[in-house]
């Protein structure tokens, strides 16, 4: 199973910079959204594929066109927050406003009914394992959040290989579609989306998912943007992260789109038998 996904922010939502953390900093910043998303769900028809689009809700308020085109091409809408922060920056209360704010903003748009999350960032640690609770007292079915290598923003370790699982909370059952990882040399890395994509030969990204019997993709419109201008102030590290592979980047997706069948995550949960997928239980930790 092969599910793609992508999630849908500006080229200027970079994560973990002062100068793009804002709404009134991003007001700032050249609007290069529409045209990403059109070159993507142009992409999609031309292999007739179908995705999973995790947008924010500053996209549907900014951009409803961008919403209202998605959902013409059939495609599903989920949610990626409505402000695009860290949640281990978040209270609570700050992520429970954020989260309803973007339900509310997508539902309205797209006239979808919004039942998947994914967290700006992969921004799911152990300390904040409470955004599984809030997510389903909003009434969200769905998480993809979990991201089973340790990153720069958080990630869970312990998940493991990184395949769908149940996850029990007091308030309710989710089902968890975590990034799948790929092991080399004893060690778990990760390939399907974002900038290890980017960064993986094409040939190479094909060979681990033949070899993959779960694949999760997150893909974002500006990984496939090489206009896009270099924002100020990034590091070194910043800004091999965001702009390496970027030419490259559409030609990997259609190779792997031909070679391989994907769905969408409503289809993907359908294919699923889930009464056989491992079950974790987690217990709510407040700050």
């Amino acid at each position: 199973m092969r599910i793609l996904t992508f999630d849908i922010e500006e080229w200027f939502h970079i994560l973990d910079n002062p100068s793009t953390k804002t709404d009134e900093q991003w007001c700032r910043f050249e609007p290069r959204l529409e045209s990403n998303v059109a070159r993507i769900l142009d992409i999609l028809d031309r292999h007739d594929q179908k995705a999973t689009f995790f947008c924010l809700g500053w996209v549907a308020r900014h951009y409803p066109k961008v919403i209202k085109d998605i959902v013409k091409r059939r495609h599903e809408i989920a949610t990626h927050s409505d402000s695009h922060q860290l949640v281990y920056e978040q209270t609570p209360e700050e992520f429970r406003a954020d989260l309803e704010r973007s339900i509310k903003c997508l539902e309205d748009t797209s006239g979808q009914k919004v039942r998947a999350y994914r967290a700006p960032g992969f921004s799911l640690m152990e300390t904040n394992k409470w955004l599984l609770e809030e997510l389903i007292v909003a009434g969200i079915e769905i998480d993809s959040s979990v991201f089973p290598v340790v990153r720069a923003h958080g990630g869970i370790k312990a998940f493991g290989a990184g395949t769908p699982t149940l996850v029990k909370t007091e308030s309710g059952t989710l089902k968890e579609f975590p990034i799948n990882t790929h092991r080399i040399l004893g060690q778990r890395i990760v390939f399907s989306g974002g900038g290890y994509f980017r960064l993986f030969p094409g040939a190479l990204i094909r060979r681990f998912s033949a070899r993959s019997d779960y694949v999760m993709t997150y893909f974002h419109p500006r990984d496939f943007d090489s206009g896009q201008p270099m924002i100020l102030g990034l590091s070194m590290i910043q800004k091999f992260r965001a702009y390496y592979g970027l030419k490259s980047a559409q030609r990997k997706l259609e190779e792997w789109l031909a070679a391989e069948p994907f769905c969408d995550l409503a289809s993907g949960e359908r294919l699923i038998d889930w009464g056989a997928v491992p079950c974790v239980t987690i217990q709510e930790v407040r700050p």
